[in-house]
């Protein structure tokens, strides 16, 4: 997938580095807000049963965004078409504008700044997607 253009080439890397980050991201979220759902409906009995919980649950909601974008960066990178610098920059951008915990926000924001403060995995893993984003 060589394209002669360093800059593309690293844009493209940092973009691979960070999807990685957000897969390992998105499974703790995955783990931690499956323990908060254990503790308040009771114990996930199957994988099939999480499954249809992480798909249709309102509990699980906030974590689609970042599944679709997940996705998104998947279908840019398997595209037959070769990769711009424009879409490879564009996804990181969004990738910012997604991760952004906060107190007071969206319901996303909100509940990834809890799972940051009450998980402390979760909160490594932010700082290592946020110091890729900032590359």
């Amino acid at each position: 997938m060589s394209s002669h253009n360093p800059s593309l080439d690293a844009t493209l890397q940092q973009l691979r580095q960070v999807r990685q980050a957000l897969l390992s991201l998105h499974k703790a979220l995955l783990e931690s807000e499956r323990v908060g759902y254990e503790q308040f409906y009771g114990r996930i009995k199957s994988k099939g049963e999480f499954f249809q919980l992480v798909v249709g649950h309102e509990w699980f909601d906030w974590l689609h965004p970042i599944s679709q974008f997940i996705v998104q960066i998947d279908e840019v990178m398997s595209s037959k078409e070769p990769v711009t610098i424009n879409q490879a920059n564009q996804l990181l951008a969004e990738a910012r504008m997604l991760l952004q915990p906060s107190e007071e926000g969206t319901t996303m924001q909100i509940r990834y700044y809890q799972a940051i403060q009450r998980d402390p995995d979760i909160a490594f893993m932010h700082a290592e997607v946020s110091k890729l984003l900032a590359q």
